[in-house]
């Protein structure tokens, strides 16, 4: 299959450029010199690849995106920006551009975008992997959407989300499911590296260039090179360190300590904290450049307790990996120990579900997890109350109206005492305390009742 490009800009020399280039990477290039002339080309043509100057005679290559975006939006489409411009790069990111290049070109570096997008847009949607996020809610449908639609891209991603809901899981399937697949996946917890060897850890060092340097040290953006660096708990960098990996993104390019000159990078940037960057760029602790370079597209993952429906689902896959090696036995939860699970709060979201089922299987009996097996301290479930609140009100926003969530609910009761009952109406009026009339006509209201009642 032949790879087609459109290449868009008003300078008769860059085009040259950019074909000659493509042509050498047995791609087929086609050029524009204005929008009107793209516009015409993608609606009548093909194409796997777009590259697009900012500046064009009549519009601009944020022009260019934002079609693409409404027509054509599993064309990756990268812009071609000012040395230096990095607010213009970030903006056509916003927009839904695939990456940036800037001008003067870098070859090798113009190389390496091109091979990315096209890996990009040969991918198909078939291979989307969700198996380490579990869940059914829509919270999680909603986010495993937002995640094949940002592995696409290459644009800097802001994971936000409460310390233990999954942040580097998010950034992992980000990177799973996009062109970087096959390389590096670096996770860095950003406040675990002591503040005098930070920048030797990222931008690497060479021998000689410190005491103890004796040998040169890749740094983790090597490391991660062609990959995905993520970086977890950024709010922890120190403000000079800010300004170096700031630096780093923008020229897309790093100084080992001690060389001479700097080592051009391809890596894409993940990020994540539990702490609110915008309140720490007021208070002056985090630099709003580092953060509007960082958060071009913020995604956050919700808390444990505002997908509660999840709850059974992810308690018994986590189970379930416990219970790996062990032949023929399935650990599982009792329906009472499974409820104080649902009416829980999770302060430390699945890392705490994770560590309360690690303690649970430990002292369970029988392969079945019971309320005491659980130790959840009086202390903690205090938040109960807040997390009943929560989950009423998701519970009613799966029904048109809260009549018809409080009919359910009372059906459900009706159905359970029922069955603890053998189906025995009297019996179950009684242990219900209401009269046997009442319980016939509730029976009838909802439509459970049957021919014999009458």
């Amino acid at each position: 299959m032949t790879t087609r490009a459109l290449i868009i800009d008003d300078e008769p020399d860059i085009r040259e450029l950019l074909s000659i280039t493509l042509n050498r990477m047995d791609i087929e290039a086609e050029v524009a010199a204005n929008v009107a002339e793209a516009r015409a080309a993608l609606e009548s043509k093909q194409f796997e690849l777009c590259l697009t100057d900012m500046k064009l005679p009549d519009g601009s290559g944020l022009d260019i995106v934002k079609y693409i975006q409404k027509n054509k939006p599993e064309l990756p489409v990268a812009v071609i920006t000012a040395h230096g411009n990095m607010d213009t790069a970030v903006q056509a990111m916003k927009a839904g551009a695939f990456d940036f290049v800037n001008k003067p070109i870098d070859i090798n570096a113009l190389r390496r975008l091109v091979n990315t997008a096209v890996s990009a847009s040969h991918m198909s949607t078939a291979s989307d992997d969700f198996s380490e996020i579990i869940g059914d809610s829509p919270l999680i449908h909603q986010l495993k959407q937002s995640i094949k639609k940002l592995a696409r891209s290459q644009a800097p991603v802001y994971i936000s989300g409460e310390s233990g809901s999954g942040k580097e899981l998010v950034a992992r399937s980000i990177h799973n499911q996009g062109p970087r697949a096959n390389k590096p996946f670096i996770p860095v917890n950003c406040g675990a590296i002591p503040k005098e060897l930070m920048e030797s850890e990222f931008f690497g060092h060479k021998k000689g260039s410190f005491t103890g340097a004796n040998q040169d040290k890749l740094g983790l953006f090597q490391a991660a090179e062609g990959g995905t660096l993520f970086l977890d708990e950024v709010a922890d960098l120190p403000l000079d360190m800010q300004v170096k990996l700031l630096r780093a993104i923008q020229e897309k390019a790093i100084r080992p300590v001690g060389a001479h000159g700097e080592i051009s990078t391809d890596v894409r940037i993940l990020s994540a904290t539990h702490k609110d960057l915008e309140k720490l760029v007021e208070q002056e602790d985090f630099r709003q450049d580092l953060f509007y370079r960082l958060n071009v597209i913020q995604l956050k993952v919700p808390s444990l307790r505002e997908r509660y429906e999840d709850i059974p689902k992810l308690a018994q896959h986590l189970l379930d990996k416990l219970d790996e090696g062990n032949t023929g036995t399935k650990t599982t939860l009792s329906k009472s120990a499974l409820a104080e699970l649902s009416r829980y709060g999770f302060p430390g979201n699945i890392r705490e579900l994770e560590n309360i089922l690690e303690r649970a299987y430990t002292l369970c009996d029988d392969y079945t997890i019971e309320v005491g097996d659980l130790l959840l301290s009086a202390a903690q479930k205090v938040v109960q109350k807040e997390n009943q609140q929560i989950n009423f009100y998701n519970a009613c926003l799966k029904y048109p109206s809260i009549d018809d969530y409080l009919a359910e609910v009372e059906k459900e009761i009706l159905s359970d005492a029922l069955e603890h009952v053998r189906w025995n109406k009297t019996l179950a009026a009684k242990k219900l305390g209401i009269s046997f009339r009442s319980f016939r006509y509730r029976l009838s209201k909802l439509g459970l009742a049957d021919e014999n009642d009458d």
